[in-house]
């Protein structure tokens, strides 16, 4: 059995996002399932290095997760050349102080969306670790979700015909941490702290509609602060500065056109936190986090406008579930699988820091139709 290990500097995994969807949920998962098969004679296993500031969060994390390595200096973990890649879950703004650093050092990078707080530094990061000759990768996780996967083959298999448009939901109800506690961190309420949901959103979407719908054109975007205060994790209340929710229309380059409602602020009353409803010429259907629900022309009723009247047309029975083709895994696990075969074999790997990048951009262009309360334009990707 050959075996390739890879050495991952991991900053940052003390947040929530880095302990549960990338250390615990990738990759102690890819160690305890005996690596990346590449074969019936080669594997690939990940030895990970967390970094931070905490030594006490640290040991504790290094303990629940079983992972040997820990440190509170950066410096040193990127001067071992036992660890090729660098990963960093780190807050927005420092993120490009320790890319730079990797990309000095040599190593591969790996980084958490947005990889900037600028679109003109999320650029110049993607040409320096270019210019350095360095693999890189921007996560991009809601591409491997179950039911944007169902919805890529209807999309595939030519089920909509030609299609019209796309409207998706995303958002739940963030308690303030006045009586209940807050399930997300205050940070994300302050712009001073690069919080706001335009930033955090807008660069999923993004990709979301570039990978399964086409290139953006244009955009118009409202943002608003719906509750201006909120209480920080210590119950102190705070003046929130950032956008709690963000309600964007975008134009793409093939005619759709694709409305996205962004919200912490808002119930949920629909089938999951996330629904992309897709409208074509043939069919539609509707995506979750996991599942999908269809109907095509075929089954679809009748329906005419009585307000007087209780409809007769049970609205929901007319719908399919899209089986499963697979098993799904974890959507961060996955694309984790696909940088380390992009690490040691060279396996195509297009979600790079360039694309990243565009993510930051259009989250820029959306703050900026906000503040001149008018449509901007997006430039063609080429």
């Amino acid at each position: 059995m050959t075996t390739h290990k890879v050495g991952i500097i991991m900053n940052g995994v003390t947040g929530r996002m880095g302990t549960n969807q990338h250390l615990l949920r990738s990759i102690k998962a890819i160690i305890d399932q005996g690596g990346i098969k590449l074969g019936d004679a080669e594997v690939i296993m990940p030895d990970p290095i967390l970094v931070g500031r905490s030594e006490a969060k640290l040991a504790a994390l290094a303990a629940r997760s079983g992972v040997k390595r820990y440190t509170t200096d950066l410096d040193a973990a990127l001067a071992n050349p036992a660890d090729q890649v660098y990963f960093d879950a780190n807050v927005t703004g420092q993120r490009p102080v320790g890319v730079r650093k990797a990309i000095k050092a040599g190593k591969h990078i790996y980084c958490e969306k947005p990889s900037a707080t600028t679109a003109a530094e999320a650029f110049a990061l993607a040409r320096e670790v270019k210019a350095a000759g360095l693999k890189n990768g921007v996560v991009q996780d809601k591409l491997w979700l179950p039911g944007l996967l169902k919805l890529k083959y209807l999309i595939d298999s030519g089920f909509f015909g030609r299609i019209l448009s796309v409207r998706g939901e995303f958002g739940y109800w963030v308690f303030t941490g006045e009586h209940e506690p807050l399930q997300r961190p205050s940070w994300n309420y302050r712009k001073e702290d690069d919080g706001g949901i335009i930033v955090d959103m807008l660069c999923h979407w993004q990709y979301v509609i570039q990978n399964l719908f086409g290139e953006i054109k244009s955009l118009t975007c409202l943002g608003a602060t719906h509750l201006p205060q909120r209480w920080d994790e210590s119950g102190k209340p705070y003046k929130a500065t950032a956008e709690d929710a963000a309600y964007t229309t975008f134009e793409l380059r093939n005619g759709i056109i694709c409305h996205f409602n962004s919200s912490w602020d808002v119930r949920v009353r629909r089938d999951d936190l996330l629904t992309l409803q897709v409208d074509g010429t043939h069919g539609t259907a509707v995506a979750g986090l996991r599942d999908c629900m269809a109907q095509h022309l075929s089954a679809t009723p009748r329906c005419i406008w009585n307000p007087d009247l209780d409809s007769p047309i049970k609205y929901f029975d007319g719908w399919t579930r899209v089986p499963d083709q697979k098993s799904y895994d974890n959507a961060f696990k996955v694309q984790w699988e696909l940088f380390l075969r992009h690490i040691v074999k060279g396996d195509p790997f297009p979600w790079s820091l360039l694309e990243g990048a565009k993510g930051v951009q259009l989250a820029e262009l959306g703050q900026k139709s906000w503040a001149e309360r008018r449509w901007v334009d997006v430039p063609a990707q080429g």
